[in-house]
This record gives C-alpha cells, sequence and structure tokens, in this order.
C-alpha cells in the first residue's frame, strides 16, 4: 500500500486526481472525471497503479477499472461507486461515504452519475462519458 499511501499524500496537497505506481506519479487538478477519462483517451498505461481521487462514484470507478487500477482512494465514495469497485474487485479505501454524488450547483445529482446510472459496462460507460465531456471528439 506504499503507492496509495504517497497518493492519498499528494492528493491532500491540493490536487485532485493522483495516480502512483513505484517512482511514476501522474498528478491533476483538473476537476471531475477529466483526469481519469483523458487517461484512457490517451491509452496511458497505468495498469497497476494506485488511485487517489477526491470524489469517485459509479463514472470514475467504471474509468479505474478500464484502467486496471490495483487500488483506489476516495475521500468521499458514493454508494454506486463503492457497489462498482467491489464488483470487478477493485480494493478500495474512502474517507466519506455518500448516498449520491452531487452537482457543483448542489441541487441534483451530477451529470457524469446521471449518464452512467442505467450502465452496467464499464466499455459503454467509457463511451458515454468521453461523448458527455467531449461531444466532438
Amino acid at each position: 500500500m506504499k503507492d496509495l499511501d504517497l497518493a492519498k499524500s499528494l492528493l491532500r496537497d491540493g490536487n485532485t486526481c493522483v495516480l502512483v505506481k513505484g517512482e511514476d506519479k501522474i498528478i491533476s487538478k483538473q476537476s471531475g472525471i477529466r483526469p481519469m477519462l483523458d487517461i484512457l483517451i490517451s491509452e496511458r498505461d497505468v495498469k497497476g497503479y494506485a488511485l487517489a481521487d477526491k470524489i469517485v462514484g459509479k463514472a470514475v470507478a467504471y474509468l479505474a477499472i478500464l484502467a486496471k487500477v490495483s487500488v483506489v482512494y476516495a475521500e468521499v465514495l458514493s454508494v454506486q461507486g463503492k457497489n462498482t469497485l467491489e464488483k470487478y474487485g477493485i480494493k478500495y479505501e474512502y474517507s466519506t461515504l455518500t448516498e449520491i454524488i452531487i452537482n457543483r450547483k448542489g441541487d441534483g445529482q451530477c451529470p457524469m452519475e446521471e449518464t452512467v446510472s442505467a450502465v452496467d459496462d464499464p466499455s459503454v460507460a467509457f463511451n458515454k462519458l468521453k461523448d458527455k465531456v467531449y461531444p466532438i471528439f
């Protein structure tokens, strides 16, 4: 868990998403699902990395599964995100478990979570999320 401990430490330095494997670190301050989505779009190999993220719902959980990370830490983890990680055998830790991920306005569910709420396949989730974030990609 050394990689996860370092990822968690770097997350606390004001970052939003951190992946660590040995000496290799990927650090982002981008919000939402973009850090993980961009890693998958770029086809960067992060298999076996430890992921620490501010917020992990079902959307980020699916992206982590596709990226083949070894373990996930979430400051805030949704029940759907937890269930998705468990279904695919991804180890996880969290600080706070919540029923749903709220949107930035605070008046409803996160649109990324809505996008994948009825999806039961990581590849389908990836395509839906990519189309939502980058509609002309």
